[in-house]
Parts: structure tokens; C-alpha cells; sequence
């Protein structure tokens, strides 16, 4: 009765969520989902508000105002947009848009963990190419690894979960390479916090690359990631066939409005994404001195490669009160939250070091 494809298709695994507090007890953080630790810019709760009266309604199909909002922020036209539940619904879209039985969907490993699940839904074969020792896209060898199976390619930039990024003279080179038949998607979830200004943004590449397709968010900076609105930028007949291929009033009205009123207060957006990114130094520079190997993160979460011992360092954040993300027998990711409980993470990092390394 079901697909047999599905059978070896893992489900995905969401960060686990700080357990619940207890009346006179410590608080518990989790950084464990890459969550903005801020409330709602300002605006949005108002706009949210006023869109919860007509839930009796269907949303806007098309996000008109949105796109509108989009389209002039970023200057692009509306007919090269297209939005979805976060930017992981847009990026399924795209996988069922080009890729089926006996097509190939290539990215870098590890890498975001929702790629291999929506490649095998579409029944397409994914291709999975080792990042390098430093944790960064391999992107000659993925370069190499295209055959005429191949019709999409993720490039995670910055990368989760590791923070490393790809540079311009590198991403360019490889895009020269890759066929002009083969759309390359720029997933662009942490844009916001990148501070290397060597890293391009992918918008200005896409605009002369007609198989460059860019995709963005409103979960990670904007902090909507309660509301799944993502959206892409890409040329016409790639933004048609996501628009095909999204559910029917898959973004609700809430989500519309106040993803446009997010970008409404970018001033705020920018002072609060300044704010985490001096976070993020302090928590790397602490990593560091205390003896880790850490990769360079322009996102907003750090990457510890602890192999076997990734699941005890899980487990002593755990019970320290901090929530992190292991990825058994590679390492863990955690967020830069609240500086309580960053200090905390450190605090563990640093103890575990000692008694482990």
C-alpha cells in the first residue's frame, strides 16, 4: 500500500526542546534549533494579531504583499520569487520540480539533514560528497562528481551544521563549471549573520545565472521560525515551477504579515543580528581558549567535532541546563542563544575538555 522508497527514509529530527521549568528550579535553554532567542521585532506581534481575526479566511494564495515587500527589498522582480513553509518547504519544491526516479540531487555532507529526506521523497538519488578536513564544501570534488544524472545541487552557505562558508573566487569557479542544465541552489538560511565580506551574497550571483536559484528565511534572523515562511529568488521558469509546485495557501496570512512587517524593522533586525554575532565571537574565543579545534562559524551556532563522545558532552549539557544538538559520532551544534546560557555551554565545554581530552 505505501511506497517502498519510504522504508529507508529516516525521519527528521528536530532540536530537543529545554525541558519544562520548574517552579523555583534553574532555568532551562535550548540551543538546540538555531532559534533567534529575541521576542518579535517590532510590529509584528500587532500585525500578527490583526491577521489572527480572520482565521475563518484562506490566506492570500499568491502573497501578493509579500512578494511585493520581497521584491523591493531585495530588488528583484516578482516574477522571480516564490515563498513556501521556511525555506526547507521551498527547497522540497525544488527537488520535486527537477528530480525524479533516476536523476541525482547532490550537496556536501554533513550537511543541512532535511536534503536526504526530501531527495528520496521525490525517489531521486542522492549524492552525498565529504566536506573537507577544515569542515568546509568540497566543491572541486563536487564539481567533479556531476554526471548527466545530475539536475540539482545544494551549496549551503554558511554551512549547518558546521558555519563554514564558501568564498567568492571558489563559488564562482564552481558555478563556471557546473552545466548550464544543472540548477544550483544557494541555501542562504544565515545570511544575515555573515561578517567575511569575501563571502558573496548569493542574490548578486544569481542575477546574471539563470540556473542559480537563492534561498532565504524568515525563521533564523527574522525569528518567524514559529510561522514557516522562507521564500527563493530565482529566474522565471525556476520561480514558476515552485509556484506549481507549493501547496495551495501553504503560507498562512499570519505568517504573510508579519514576515513583512519583519522587514519593516530591519534597523532593529540589524542591531539585534549585531548583538548575536558579538555572542557568537565571545562563545568561539572561549572555545578556543580553552583548547578546542572549532571551525570559523558565520552562523549563528558554533560546530564541535567530538566523534564518539558526542553524545556524553550532549548529555552533560543536558544536565547542566542547556539543550544542544549531537549528531552521534560526529559532533555537536549549538546555537549562540541567551548569554546565561551560553556561559553555561562554556562552563561544560570547558569542564568536559579537561575530564575527556
Amino acid at each position: 500500500m505505501l511506497r517502498a522508497a519510504l522504508d529507508d527514509i529516516p525521519t527528521y529530527k528536530p532540536g530537543k526542546p529545554a525541558a519544562a521549568p520548574v517552579p523555583g528550579g534553574p532555568v532551562a535553554y535550548k540551543l538546540s534549533s538555531n532559534e533567534n532567542p529575541y521576542p518579535p521585532l517590532p510590529g509584528v506581534m500587532e500585525a500578527a494579531v490583526a491577521a489572527a481575526s480572520g482565521f475563518n479566511r484562506y490566506p492570500d494564495a499568491t502573497c501578493a504583499g509579500l512578494m511585493a515587500e520581497i521584491s523591493e527589498r531585495f530588488g528583484v522582480p516578482v516574477s522571480h520569487l516564490a515563498t513556501g513553509t521556511g525555506s526547507v518547504g521551498v527547497a522540497q519544491q525544488l527537488v520535486q520540480a527537477t528530480a525524479g526516479p533516476g536523476d541525482e540531487v547532490m550537496y556536501a555532507w554533513r550537511s543541512f539533514e532535511a536534503y536526504p529526506i526530501i531527495t528520496r521523497i521525490s525517489g531521486a538519488t542522492p549524492v552525498q560528497v565529504p566536506l573537507t578536513d577544515g569542515d568546509v564544501h568540497d566543491l572541486d570534488a563536487m564539481a567533479e562528481a556531476i554526471t548527466d544524472r545530475t539536475r540539482l545541487i545544494f551549496v549551503c552557505n554558511p554551512n549547518n551544521p558546521t558555519g563554514t562558508v564558501v568564498r567568492r573566487a571558489e563559488l564562482e569557479r564552481f558555478l563556471d563549471r557546473v552545466p548550464s542544465g544543472v540548477l544550483v541552489v544557494l541555501d542562504e538560511a544565515y545570511r544575515e549573520f555573515i561578517r567575511d565580506s569575501d563571502v558573496p551574497d548569493g542574490i548578486e550571483l544569481y542575477r546574471d545565472r539563470p540556473n542559480v536559484c537563492v534561498l532565504r528565511t524568515f525563521s533564523k534572523a527574522y525569528g518567524l521560525a514559529g510561522l514557516r515562511v522562507g521564500f527563493a529568488i530565482a529566474h522565471e521558469p525556476v520561480a514558476t515551477a515552485l509556484r506549481k509546485t507549493a501547496l495551495p495557501f501553504c503560507v498562512s496570512q499570519l505568517a504573510q504579515d508579519a514576515a513583512v512587517a519583519s522587514l519593516r524593522a530591519e534597523d532593529e533586525l540589524l542591531g539585534r543580528v549585531g548583538s548575536l554575532v558579538c555572542e557568537r565571537t565571545r562563545v568561539y574565543e572561549g572555545l578556543v581558549a580553552q583548547g578546542w579545534t572549532v571551525p570559523e562559524t558565520q552562523a549563528n551556532f558554533v560546530w564541535l567535532r567530538l566523534g564518539e563522545a558526542t553524545v556524553a558532552f550532549a548529555e552533560a549539557c543536558d544536565e547542566a541546563g542547556v539543550v544542544v544538538r549531537p549528531f552521534p559520532g560526529e559532533g555537536v551544534r549549538v546555537t549562540i542563544g541567551e548569554s546565561e546560557g551560553n556561559d553555561i555551554f562554556l562552563r561544560v565545554a570547558e569542564s568536559f575538555r579537561k575530564e575527556r581530552f
